[in-house]
Order: C-alpha cells, then sequence, then structure tokens
C-alpha cells in the first residue's frame, strides 16, 4: 500500500516579499494490490474538513473515475453540508485501468457509434469489479478511515451503467446510487431490461435512485431510453424505495456530473435540513425537538446520525438569541458530549454560562476550550484566550467586592 497526499496548489502571497503559502489539502492517494483484480488499483480519498480533529464517523460516498470528480464532489458535499443540507462524506474515488472492463455488466464484442465501431473485446467485467468493492474496497476503507456503515454510489456514463446494475443485482450493498447519464442503450437496453424484472416481483427496497440524463437523447424518437426506464420506475410498488430522474438538456454528456452530483445528494438526503419556520428560515424548536429529528433520519438511514458539531453550535446561538439562556446552555452542554475533543464546544458552553450569570463554570469551560485548542493548534486559541482572560477579572473583580 503507498499513500500520496492530494493537494490543489502551492499558493503564493505578495507582502513585499514573496512568500511561500500552504498547499490546500483535499485528500490521499492509496494504491492498493487487487486480489480480486490481479493488478494494483489508485484509490483517492478525501476526507472531510476537521476530520484529523473531531474523532467523528461518516458515512462514505464511493465514485468511479474518481480523478475526474473528486475535486468539484468535494466541494458540492462541502457546500451542501455547511448549508445543513447533508451530512460531511468521506468520498472515495476509484481510478481506472480497463474502464470498459470493469464498469460493463455484460460481455458485447463491439459497439458502432457516430459510424465508428468501438472494439469492446474485454467488456463484462462489473460483477468482478462489484466482487472488489465488497471484498476489498470497503474492508480497506471500513480498516482506515473513521466511517459509519452507511455507502452511497455516483458513477457516470459507463459509471451510470454500473451504478444502475449495481442496484439491481447488489440491492444492499449501497444505500442510495446516484447514475449520472447512464449508457442505457448498453447490450440491447439491459439496464431497461433489468429494471423490468427486478421490480417485479419485489414488495420492499430501503434504498435511493438518481438518475440524471443531458442532452444525449434530444431528437430521439420518444420513448426515449430515459422515457422507458422512467416508465418502470413509476411501475416500481416497492415499499420504501424513493427515486428521481431529472433531465438536463442544457448540459452535455460531460459537463452535467457537477449539476448531477449537487441533485442527486439532494435527493438522497431529502428532509436533512432542520424544520424552519416560513417566516424567518431559523430552526424554531429546543434541544428535544433537535434530538428528535435526528432520531427521525436515524431511523430513515438505518444507523445512529448525530448533528454536525456546526449544527448543534448554530441552534444554541439562535436560542440565545431568543433569551432562553437556559434552552442555550442545555443544547451547548448536549454538544460537548457529542464532540468531547473540541476546543470550540466548550467555549460556547462556557458563553452560555457566562450569559447566566454563572461566571466560575463558564471560566471553567474556557479554561477547557483554552487547553484543548493548545494541543491541537486550533486557529481561535488567541479568542477562547481573551474569553477564559474576561472571566477570570470577573470572578476576581466578584471576590474584590
Amino acid at each position: 500500500m503507498k499513500r500520496v497526499l492530494i493537494t490543489l496548489a502551492g499558493l503564493c502571497l505578495a507582502v513585499g516579499t514573496v512568500v511561500a503559502g500552504e498547499p490546500i489539502t483535499i485528500g490521499e492517494t492509496v494504491t492498493l494490490r487487487s486480489k480480486t483484480l490481479d493488478e494494483e488499483r489508485r484509490i483517492l480519498v478525501s476526507t472531510p474538513p476537521g476530520y484529523d480533529q473531531n474523532g467523528q464517523r461518516y458515512p462514505v460516498l464511493y465514485m468511479t473515475d474518481g480523478n475526474a470528480h473528486l475535486t468539484h464532489t468535494r466541494g458540492t458535499v462541502d457546500f451542501l453540508a455547511r448549508n445543513g443540507l447533508m451530512p460531511q462524506l468521506i468520498i472515495v474515488g476509484v481510478t481506472n485501468t480497463d474502464r470498459t472492463r470493469d464498469l460493463t455488466p455484460t460481455h458485447v464484442e463491439s459497439r458502432t457509434v457516430e459510424g465508428r465501431v468501438l472494439d469492446l473485446s474485454t467488456s463484462g467485467g462489473a460483477p468482478k469489479f462489484l466482487d472488489f468493492f465488497e471484498r476489498e474496497l470497503f474492508p480497506y476503507v471500513d480498516a482506515h478511515y473513521r466511517t459509519l456503515p452507511l455507502r452511497f454510489f455516483a458513477g457516470h456514463s459507463y459509471g451510470g451503467l454500473f451504478a444502475l446494475n449495481a442496484l439491481f443485482t447488489h440491492p444492499s450493498m449501497f444505500k442510495a446510487v446516484i447514475a449520472v447519464s447512464p449508457s442505457l442503450n448498453w447490450d440491447d437496453d439491459l439496464s431497461i431490461r433489468q429494471a423490468a424484472s427486478f421490480f417485479e416481483n419485489r414488495d420492499t427496497l430501503d434504498s435511493t435512485l438518481f438518475v440524471s440524463m443531458a442532452n444525449e437523447e434530444e431528437g430521439d424518437p420518444a420513448p426515449t431510453h430515459l422515457d422507458r426506464l422512467e416508465g418502470e420506475l413509476e411501475e416500481a410498488d416497492a415499499e420504501g424505495f424513493e427515486w428521481q430522474v431529472m433531465r438536463m438538456p442544457d448540459e452535455t454528456h460531460g459537463s452535467v456530473v457537477l449539476r448531477a452530483h449537487y441533485w442527486g445528494l439532494r435527493k438522497v438526503f431529502e428532509g436533512w435540513q432542520l424544520p424552519a419556520d416560513p417566516e424567518t428560515g431559523q430552526f424554531v424548536g429546543g434541544l428535544h425537538e433537535l434530538e428528535a429529528h435526528y432520531s427521525g433520519l436515524s431511523k430513515r438511514l438505518g444507523v445512529t446520525i448525530v448533528p454536525a458539531e456546526q449544527t448543534v453550535n448554530l441552534v444554541g446561538y439562535r436560542i440565545l438569541g431568543r433569551g432562553d439562556v437556559g434552552g442555550a446552555i442545555e443544547v451547548f452542554r448536549y454538544n460537548t458530549v457529542l464532540y468531547p475533543r473540541s476546543a470550540n464546544v466548550y467555549d460556547s458552553l462556557g458563553e452560555g454560562l457566562e450569559n447566566a450569570g454563572r461566571l466560575e463554570e463558564a471560566h471553567a469551560n474556557y479554561s477547557r476550550a483554552v487547553t484543548l485548542a493548545a494541543a491541537i493548534g486550533d486557529e481561535r486559541l488567541e479568542i477562547f484566550t481573551a474569553n477564559r482572560d474576561r472571566a477570570k477579572e470577573q470572578l476576581d473583580k466578584a471576590a474584590i467586592d
């Protein structure tokens, strides 16, 4: 196994003299020797911001064509998570060796595309590639990263074909799949035939499917391949199955992936956002409502889901802003239980206690924040120290008075 950091760039700042900046790291490259595939495979792994400090476990999004889609997908996940629309994820992108072999479910000797005959003699390796995921990749990722038993998959083109095949042949492997411009015409419309057979006698399916298509079928006679797949999904009567088909005719086969990942993740995590007052757009509940919301998400996703540290903190400050100091303290204290290694949660609890006039407790929590921040090099150490010192001054003044 070999690991290499993945960086965006080395940045430079010019202030009188040129100073080399620190690279922005979005993940690492891991090289695995696969017994199943009898070759080395390069895997790209991107962990969420703060992963090295918080001790939290995360769901995992697996992708094909990882080198093409890791950067924009990391940005999409970070953006949606910051806005409370989904959880943070570990992203695992598998790079290609023989893409046709790995992503196609059946063997086809050749295809003619726009007058060109394509040699597909290596096709049909998707079953073995799925075995690689299940027997080698999943165990490796679970052993080396803090994962939750909650996996998702996204694939484009042949990767979208692979995604649909994974759902129809291994329905419990992924909680949701995102199939972007899937090759629905592969092997006499295999995916459409698979869908019809798969849903014929299926009463339940605990999974979500999102399918997008760019402008590839513009001008094709109706019903198009996507129309026919959508028809099979409409006929499905499996309890627990959620799905969405989205057409993006203003996108090309190459450009569609970024938007498809955005809307696909929105569908997968539909209902993730905290319920808000329609007039203010703000969460109006307290700790009980917060816990009830995430209990519902846990039931739906089949694993225990806890709110992100930032989400709990934001709720606490909104409650504090409403003048409910006791309610805010309750939420801030809950955050220290969820994230005991975070300096910021103790600082926020200290602020709530200070607002309640409980200066000794406030000072103790501010001090805890400073200790943790100093140990991990938290950039907010100066702020935490100022809060601790202010609380100490108030305690000293109160003792004199």
